[in-house]
């Protein structure tokens, strides 16, 4: 495997590569053709790399934010961003794969009874990177879905906007969510996020939340609320896809992906 480190200086691709014993190789001096090994890359603004590798039928692994545990949790009392995801030839785990229970139980999460007696529909704008991925002008792209809902209901309709993760941390997804009955957003941790407090959510493009999201905004008034065991099911899956930086580290992450090969 390769570990492409930025400037050689991104500090989980190079953790990860600690733990696989890998030298990490630099984007600097990376060379594409010079073998076809699987990359283990990270960040979307990659994209480019990652279109090559579909197109070539090449193996590569994503990493990114993780799903879940980066906020303030009985394991994560001061809110750091310990896990990762990692994604094999594609952004998301958009598809559930059957998963035992263990890595979930360990985030001491539950999953909630659905609330149904919020009044707005929140709106989660998507950051830059993502909508330069997708082909999307932002603007655009909420004046768009607000449009949409405002044809299918009278709904408050709040917008929260991208905002630094120090902002993110000092003003939590969850305050807005207590008041929302179902989240509109792009973004996959978002959508987790909500689904996991027992929002319901409408993901408008592939990503995490698929398996129990709606994507229909023309059916904002009746969104999706899957089984608790689908959804418990989802969630074991996405915690298999993601590490925290100990398991980075000592190997873990790298056993595991090397194990569903």
């Amino acid at each position: 495997m390769i570990c492409l480190s930025k400037n050689g200086t991104d500090e989980y691709v190079n953790m990860f590569a600690e733990g696989a014993g890998i030298t990490p190789t630099t984007d600097k001096t990376f060379d594409y053709e010079a073998s076809n090994d699987p990359i283990l890359l990270r960040g979307i603004l990659k994209h480019k790399l990652m279109k090559q590798c579909w197109e070539d039928k090449r193996d590569f692994y994503y990493m990114d934010s993780g799903y879940l545990g980066n906020y303030k949790s009985p394991i994560n009392p001061n809110g750091w961003k310990w896990f990762h995801r990692i994604v094999k030839n594609d952004l998301q785990h958009s598809e559930i794969v059957d998963r035992p229970s263990d890595r979930w139980e360990a985030l001491k999460y539950k999953i909630p009874k659905w609330k149904k007696n919020g009044r707005n529909i929140l709106v989660v704008m998507p950051s830059d990177k993502p909508a330069k991925f997708y082909g999307i002008d932002i603007d655009t792209w909420r004046a768009e879905v607000v449009d949409t809902i405002k044809q299918h209901t009278d709904r408050p309709i709040v917008i929260r906007e991208k905002a630094s993760r120090p902002e993110r941390i000092a003003k939590t997804i969850y305050e807005e969510l207590d008041n929302a009955y179902a989240v509109v957003t792009l973004q996959s941790i978002a959508a987790t996020e909500a689904i996991l407090y027992g929002i319901p959510a409408f993901g408008l493009a592939p990503n995490a939340s698929t398996p129990v999201a709606s994507n229909d905004l023309t059916q904002i008034e009746t969104p999706r609320y899957p089984e608790d065991d689908l959804v418990y099911k989802w969630a074991c899956h996405l915690a298999y896809g993601q590490f925290h930086i100990d398991e980075l580290k000592n190997g873990t992450a790298y056993k595991i992906l090397k194990e569903e090969q």
